[in-house]
């Protein structure tokens, strides 16, 4: 692994242009068997963002303009693999050149591995566990170096600074590049005695501008710790935790002197955390191992949820003590779906966003896959601008911007097949305007955050005036369902009967900014579930009454003032049963245009018309779906598993005649 040195703690500046040579940093020496470590500076490159439309626009010679088609990088999604490559044993293996010989004071480091950042990234400091290498993140170097500028601290092995000082030394980096970027915020990243220290910084500095996320912090470890003192209990440590403690001071040259001091560093740590944390102020991400015998008390962490001002908790059900080792632990991935990234003073759903990996595209398809069958082969339909209907999605307008509305299907069952087809056949990332109760993350919602996070890291926004109006004003592609709840948490018999407000609600905005509208239709949940209990239903059984008024209070009503069916829905969880999975069809109606209409559609009663059109079309789409798939000999699962089974299981499933 190469290394960008940010200079001592007590020598060199952190952000000084001076740069300490090989010769000079004995503590980073190699030999043949180790890798090699480059002092060098970093070069920031742009981050790749994804824009919508397969199709550029660009002019050749002539000054003509000419289309040019460019392949989505989402296209072949299905075989996307793991973005994290890294294991425990290549943290092991780079561990050993930060020990054995290593002296000198604690520093940072950058590992070049995280050299891709975009301009204006904020910093992230990792403060290192019980380990002190500063490379508990190595799985996460790669995918955190685009999007974050990223510093370790490295506490050399027979480092013996105490839990006072080492604040000092993050206090004083903290301070430094607070001056330097004043609006930039400041990640602070750590893991037990890294968490803690981390909180005493953040205690220490309430008007800098932190953002912390904090693995197992707690009280309960240092008596969990005391074990460790005695060699013999290291060595009877069973089970996947265990093995991994044994490896992690494996490559200490003391073990026993080693151990001690880090057990009095993380008692210290704890105690101070604990009597300074009253005074932190930065929002804070704790994430909580889930299943370890070195389990943290959840006690201490139900403290922490309620004394630190702005907290979220992550538990992570699968995971042992040690989870940024851990596979299926993606740091970046989990900061996505919490929406804890920002490069501001707070986080912009617009701005802020980061798009999926193809790998994390890929685990949503699937996750989907489970949870309505593998086989729903969906269609998809859309028309071209001479009104002939193909199959694909050629007909979707490539330039924005374009505003998608539709019906909404029982729970959204239709939203990540759509959005990710879109993604991987046109290049083009739908942001969809989501309910605000998809965004609520704190310890007292009734159901589980975690289910709601496909739908941030697919792009959702939360719905208002101001994220409509911002997102077609950047000629974004954008999904508007103005049913919303009602029709997603429609009742029995009421599939595929839109439910939409009175009011023109979208047509103005739309035609400020000249926005292509396309009606949409999606069929098929009625041969993928069952309804067993709606809303009327649950009114009658006390506990999911109560649940229903309760989800319905924290979702709060984004139609305030409606005094229909629409400002009054409920929230709750429909009861459904699987069905041997059909098949979803999807039809994008053609393109309407409300580009030079600005004026016409100011007068009320235009716009009232021009509503109802957009309306009809949708409803029109529905029908001709419902109406042609009767026809298809392939809707049922039967047929489509006999056509995979002779013609390969990646062949495109045919469908009715169009």
């Amino acid at each position: 692994m190469e290394v960008t040195l940010l200079g001592s703690v007590y020598g060199l500046s952190p952000f000084s242009l001076q740069r300490v040579c090989n010769a000079g940093f004995s503590s980073f020496k190699s030999n043949t068997r180790r890798q090699t470590y480059r002092v060098t500076a970093i070069n920031p490159v742009e981050y790749l963002k994804t824009h919508g439309g397969a199709r550029r626009i660009r002019k050749n010679e002539d000054g003509a303009a000419v289309a040019k088609m460019v392949e989505s990088p989402y296209s072949k999604v299905e075989t996307a693999s793991p973005d994290l490559h890294k294991s425990l044993s290549d943290f092991l293996e780079e561990a050993r050149d930060f020990v054995g010989d290593d002296d000198g004071p604690p520093r940072w480091f950058s590992p070049l591995e995280c050299s891709s950042q975009a301009q204006g990234s904020p910093l992230l400091l990792f403060i290192p566990g019980i380990d002190g290498t500063g490379l508990g993140l190595v799985r996460h170097h790669k995918k955190l170096g685009e999007v974050f500028d990223v510093w370790c601290l490295h506490i050399p092995d027979s480092d013996r600074t105490p839990a006072k000082d080492l604040v000092n030394i993050i206090e004083r980096t903290v301070r430094s590049e607070n001056h330097r970027f004043p609006n930039r915020p400041i990640y602070l990243v750590g893991e037990s005695i890294g968490a803690c220290l981390a909180l005493d910084v953040a205690a220490r500095n309430p008007n800098i501008d932190l953002a912390l996320i904090l693995a197992n912090p707690g009280d309960s470890l240092t008596a969990r710790l005391d074990a460790l003192t005695n060699e013999l209990a290291v060595h009877q440590m069973s089970g996947v935790s265990g093995g991994m403690l044994r490896d992690l001071f494996a490559v200490s040259a003391n073990l026993p002197d080693t151990l001690l001091w880090k057990l009095e560093l993380l008692k210290s740590a704890v105690a101070s955390a604990n009597s300074h944390i009253y005074a932190v102020r930065a929002e804070t991400l704790i994430l909580l191992s889930g299943r370890d015998q070195w389990l943290l008390n959840e006690e201490d962490i139900n403290r922490y949820s309620r004394t630190l001002p702005k907290c979220i908790v992550r538990k992570l059900k699968g995971n042992g003590h040690f989870l940024f080792f851990e596979e299926g632990v993606d740091l970046v991935t989990i900061i996505k779906c919490t929406c804890f990234y920002r490069r501001g003073k707070s986080h912009d759903h617009l701005s802020d966003y980061i798009m999926p990996t193809r790998y994390e595209l890929k685990q949503q398809l699937d996750n989907h896959k489970l949870q309505i069958g593998a086989t729903t082969s969906p269609v998809y339909l859309s028309t071209l601008e001479d009104g002939k209907i193909v199959r694909g999605l050629e007909g979707i307008p490539s330039e924005g911007p374009v505003l998608f509305v539709g019906y909404h299907m029982l729970l959204g069952l239709e939203l990540i097949p759509m959005i990710s087809q879109i993604l991987k056949e046109r290049n083009i990332h739908l942001r969809g305007l989501a309910h605000p109760m998809l965004f609520l993350d704190g310890q007292d919602v009734c159901v589980d955050p975690q289910i709601f996070d496909k739908f941030k890291l697919i792009g959702g926004v939360p719905v208002s005036k101001f994220s409509i109006y911002k997102l077609l004003s950047s000629k974004s592609h954008v999904l508007l369902y103005p049913g919303g709840i009602r029709e997603a948490f429609h009742k029995k018999g009421e599939e595929y009967k839109l439910f939409w407000p009175e009011q023109p609600e979208f047509v103005r905005v739309a035609s400020k900014f000249g926005a292509k509208i396309v009606p949409f239709g999606v069929v098929g949940e009625d041969d993928i579930c069952h309804f067993v209990l709606d809303s009327d239903d649950q009114r009658n059984i006390p506990f999911l009454k109560d649940f229903m008024e309760e989800a319905t209070r924290q979702a709060g009503n984004v139609r305030e003032g409606d005094e229909t069916e629409l400002g009054n829905q409920k929230c709750y969880l429909p009861v459904i049963l699987p069905k041997i999975p059909g098949r979803l069809y999807f039809y994008f109606g053609k393109p309407i245009e409300t580009a030079g209409k600005g004026k016409e559609l100011k007068d009320k009663d235009k716009a009232q018309e021009f509503y109802l059109q957009v309306k009809s079309e949708v409803e029109q789409c529905i029908e001709y779906l419902k109406m042609k798939r009767e026809s298809d000999p392939y809707r049922h699962l039967l047929p489509r598993m006999m056509y995979q089974a002779s013609h390969g299981g990646s062949s495109e499933i045919p469908t009715f005649d169009l």
